[in-house]
């Protein structure tokens, strides 16, 4: 499948994505098994050459063994057109909800060469290889992934720089906050 407005990111430039701090969807797959979730703590670690990023992975979660077991994942930006399935993502575990992706109509693309399943919709992608840190990920449930791979949407993201104000509302990226309140992005200030 294509995906139209699909533009790849310099890596050195994919922390851009990611500094304004959005929920993401955290989507993996391993043996043919796909899953998503949606993570509220998730930042960038390092950038420039080689952009690293982190996550929050409670050892409960599904996708955490999908990582684990593959040692790849990758974040999505979720919009504000997206809040209900995000919210429904993150309450629901694939652990008890097998058929969970279906039964809330996600729609899942791919790319050449790469064996994660990206999320429809959303104003951004990154690709990740897990840099394994055993401590790390058992004691406080912290993940770090490289970017191998960046992408945005052209329609929100354009020349290095989110133009959530020349588009509509429903294409500003979304922060949750508690119990399934979510903030959006707010307006661009410049210095």
């Amino acid at each position: 499948m294509s995906y139209p407005h699909l533009q790849a990111i310099a890596l050195e430039k994919s922390s851009v994505l990611m500094n304004h701090g959005p929920t993401v969807l955290v989507s993996a797959q391993h043996a043919g098994t796909q899953n998503v979730m949606a993570a509220a703590w998730a930042c960038v670690l390092d950038f420039g050459k080689s952009t690293k990023v982190t996550v929050v992975l409670d050892k409960s979660t599904f996708t955490r063994g999908l990582i684990e077991s593959s040692g790849y994942f990758a974040l999505q930006l979720p919009t504000k057109k997206m809040v209900a399935l995000t919210h429904a993502l993150g309450s629901e575990s694939a652990h008890d909800v097998p058929d969970k992706l279906q039964k809330n109509g996600v729609n899942i693309f791919t790319l050449p060469g790469l064996e994660l399943p990206l999320v429809e919709g959303c104003a951004a992608w990154l690709a990740c290889r897990l840099m394994p840190e055993p401590h790390n990920q058992q004691t406080y449930d912290l993940f770090i992934g490289e970017v191998i791979g960046a992408w945005a949407d052209d329609r929100v993201f354009r020349g290095g720089r989110w133009r959530f104000d020349e588009v509509s509302d429903d294409w500003r990226t979304i922060h949750h906050v508690a119990g399934g309140q979510f903030f959006v992005t707010g307006m661009a200030v410049n210095s």
